[in-house]
């Protein structure tokens, strides 16, 4: 049996985590988070306050993170998108700097392939994406995941194992903290909150993002799809909330062949697989 990865773990000790909601932030790092060609005109920056922000060609879409040693969420991620540049952003989004910075990324790669796809074509996605609202949820039922509709105007989806939740507000009605919101978000032109998701335990979340009406459908979409991934998170012991780390799955990585090894072989007998 292999050794409990979690008893008396190396400095160095890395393992591989599973739920992804609860693996902890990963290295917050702008370069691990935005794909973004910056050879080709995109523009980073970092101010002598710390804050870092990416902008495209355009000058209409921005992002940004700024770290918050001293808070509990340790700094925030943050998306606009502007109509015209410099013009008062039409939709946001904000990540926790506690938020899995693979879900970050991966937010940021459709944001990227939403961004270019505009470019090539007489299509506005960034501003007027059609993406049903079901393709961002279908996903959590797949796995499992609670529902509930709420008479506020909100449904909620939350997690197997009660530590995650996402939260939809489908229609415009219902006073559940939405006067609170839209005086969050009066600077994005947005009327709220359409969607919430967290990990953790609402009262006290490990991470919250937040994405404000008129966000793109498919961005949120690819952000409940990699929170749902059953693709592991490398994270250091270390490094993983320890008052959840009772609910996790981890793994100690596959050591890598020696140079000269031989690679395994096909199995030995026909499996399921998948062609493209």
């Amino acid at each position: 049996m292999p050794p409990d990865p979690l008893k008396n773990p190396g400095p160095d000790q890395t393992v591989k985590v599973l739920p992804r909601h609860l693996a902890g932030p990963g290295p917050a790092d702008p370069r691990t988070a935005w794909p973004f060609p910056f050879d080709e005109d995109w523009t980073l920056r970092q101010s002598e306050h710390g804050t870092v922000l990416a902008v495209s060609p355009c000058l209409r879409l921005w992002t940004s993170l700024l770290h918050e040693p001293g808070t509990s969420r340790l700094g925030t991620w943050t998306i606009a998108a502007n109509r015209v540049p410099f013009g008062p952003a039409a939709w946001q989004i904000t990540f926790d700097a506690t938020t899995p910075v693979e879900l970050v990324r991966d937010v940021h790669t459709e944001l990227l392939d939403l961004y270019l796809e505009d470019l090539r074509s007489d299509q506005d996605h960034l501003f007027g994406d059609t993406t049903p609202a079901y393709e961002a949820y279908a996903p959590l039922f797949a796995q499992g995941w609670g529902h509930s509709v709420r008479t506020d105007g909100t449904q909620v989806f939350q997690s197997w194992d009660g530590l995650a939740g996402v939260r939809h507000r489908y229609a415009a009605t219902g006073s559940d903290g939405l006067a609170g919101v839209r005086h969050r978000y009066a600077a994005t032109g947005s009327d709220g909150l359409a969607w919430r998701a967290w990990g953790g335990h609402l009262s006290e979340p490990l991470w919250q993002a937040r994405f404000s009406t008129g966000t793109p459908t498919a961005l949120v979409a690819r952000f409940t799809a990699s929170l749902i991934s059953t693709v592991p998170l490398h994270r250091a012991v270390t490094d993983t909330p320890s008052r959840f780390r009772r609910h996790l799955y981890l793994t100690t990585p596959t050591p890598k062949p020696a140079p000269g090894t031989p690679p395994a072989g096909p199995p030995t007998s026909p499996g399921a697989g998948r062609t493209r």
